[in-house]
């Protein structure tokens, strides 16, 4: 599956929206019958489009008030040290998002916590001293004004096979 058609779109579109959708009312919603629309859905999860299906979780109502975004500073940037130091991110369930940064700092995390207190003592007893960290710098979320997984999907639009 090298293109996507407008189909294909459609069934991404509706899926970011609500991926609890049934195969009938996905079907119904894009204007395919259901066995070619339940193709197409497992086309796009094998072809790697579709990578999976998750509950959106209200963080402050499970307890986790503080959102924090750390740039992690590293010593060195080479091969192994870093992938070291990747890997150790990998496995502190407080960092739900990291980004291999270009300009200052090496890392962004985001970082949930339940309040300043819980993040001070992961700051300071498990993220300054993962391998190979030199610094951080941290800046908390005073309020979201946006918060979306949802991936705009426009700009293949006007390259599909198929479209009106």
């Amino acid at each position: 599956m090298e293109t996507l058609d407008k189909f294909d779109l459609a069934i991404l579109q509706e899926l970011q929206t609500d991926g609890r959708l049934s195969n009938a009312e996905l079907s119904s919603r894009i204007g395919l019958s259901a066995a070619p629309c339940w193709r197409r859905v497992r086309a796009l999860e094998e072809a790697g489009f579709i990578r999976g299906y998750h509950a959106e979780i209200d963080r402050q109502k499970i307890g986790l008030g503080v959102l924090a975004f750390v740039r992690l500073d590293a010593n060195r940037n080479s091969g192994d040290v870093t992938r070291e130091l990747e890997e150790a991110i990998r496995k502190i369930p407080e960092v739900v998002s990291c980004h291999y940064i270009s300009g200052a700092g090496t890392f962004e995390l985001q970082v949930v916590s339940r309040d300043l207190d819980s993040f001070s003592h992961l700051a300071r007893s498990v993220l300054i001293n993962l391998p190979n960290v030199k610094d951080l710098h941290t800046s908390f979320s005073l309020g979201e004004v946006k918060a979306s997984s949802a991936l705009p999907l426009e700009h293949l639009a006007s390259s599909a096979p198929g479209k009106d």
